[in-house]
């Protein structure tokens, strides 16, 4: 399956890349929902990186570890799922600058056990997972 959203931020692609450097932002971008925590925060993001977090989905308690699989600021990077709920999960950041702002592109390509019987019900999720994503993220380059 493949998720794919972009959002445009009137600030400089350099801001917005350094926000999304720091792991410890990516708790803001995530719906209280989820009760996501990152489980090492000051990890610091650059190619062969682990990301440790704890959530829930749908009340059951995951623990998922991504790795940057590709790094290069300030235009983008990958982080690959290693260990958690889904048997496939690549998420592509991109970020261009686009009249006097960023663009700010995510693309998932995901796969995940019995997708044929609970793919439509999880691609519902994942929309409102980056839906709460982009809310947050123009409340935050924006205040509004």
């Amino acid at each position: 399956m493949k998720y794919e959203a972009d959002l445009w931020l009137p600030r400089p692609v350099e801001e917005v890349f350094a926000f999304f450097s720091n792991a410890a932002n990516l708790q803001a971008l995530t719906p209280p929902w989820l009760d996501f925590h990152i489980l090492n925060p000051d990890v610091v993001l650059q190619t062969g990186a682990h990301i440790n977090y704890r959530l829930k989905i749908h009340g059951l308690a995951v623990r998922w570890q991504s790795e940057i699989s590709c790094w290069d600021p300030p235009r983008s990077f990958v982080n690959e799922q290693r260990r958690g709920p889904y048997r496939r999960w690549v998420h592509m950041h991109t970020f261009a600058a686009e009249r006097g702002g960023t663009r700010v592109g995510d693309s998932v390509e995901f796969e995940i056990l019995f997708g044929w019987l609970v793919g439509p019900l999880v691609m519902r999720d994942v929309k409102k997972i980056f839906a709460f994503r982009q809310q947050a993220l123009t409340k935050i380059f924006t205040g509004s």
